[in-house]
């Protein structure tokens, strides 16, 4: 059996981490999806929510996003499907101020063909210049929204590690990602990154 105190070290190092903002994609995320069991499970977690979730419009989302990193500054944002293509807007709309670093999973390719395509071509094209803070983009083989040649050319112009997770889906309920432990740990690797970034 695993020692109490190292639950407890765990715990501790959840309460002291940055403020983490989930940043859903497009008709945001159920209650089964990991970035909702995070939102429950860290405590210094927090959803940015969207007035439209079905329709998004990049400068609504936009001012949400915008709006809850003022409030939480210094957040490390942890994007999933078109909310990296957010993440990625808003980092050069506003050089990233008050971004700790951002987790991209599964980043949805909005030049895409077929209904949910055109629903993102507001978002279109997404930016490829190279994020102003720590970045991880972590992307499947298998995924039905960006092939991961797409993926891991967004995560070289954004300057991101890069981390194949093989035949994964779309990283989500679908695909069997619930709680999704090892993207757990890849965020505490993130989050280390980020803190020694801030000590240098």
């Amino acid at each position: 059996m695993t020692p109490a105190p190292f639950f407890s070290e765990v715990r501790r190092r959840d309460r002291d981490d940055p403020p983490i903002l989930i940043v859903p994609g497009l008709y945001n995320s159920g209650p089964d999806h990991w970035q909702s069991h995070w939102e429950r499970e860290l405590p210094r977690a927090e959803r940015v929510d969207q007035q439209d979730w079905e329709r998004p419009l990049l400068g609504d989302w936009m001012i949400s996003l915008a709006e809850t990193v003022r409030q939480r500054p210094g957040a490390v944002l942890v994007a999933h499907s078109l909310g990296c293509a957010l993440v990625a807007h808003f980092a050069q709309v506003t050089g990233g101020r008050g971004v700790g670093g951002a987790m991209l999973v599964a980043p949805a390719d909005v030049n895409r063909e077929g209904p949910a395509g055109r629903l993102l071509v507001g978002f279109s094209p997404i930016p490829r210049q190279r994020l102003p803070f720590p970045s991880l983009v972590v992307a499947s083989r298998d995924d039905p929204y960006v092939e991961i040649a797409r993926a891991e050319a967004f995560a070289r112009g954004w300057g991101s590690e890069f981390v194949d997770l093989g035949r994964a889906g779309h990283i989500n309920v679908e695909s069997g990602h619930g709680a999704w432990m090892k993207g757990r740990a890849l965020l505490r690797g993130l989050i280390d990154r980020v803190e020694t970034t801030r000590r240098l």
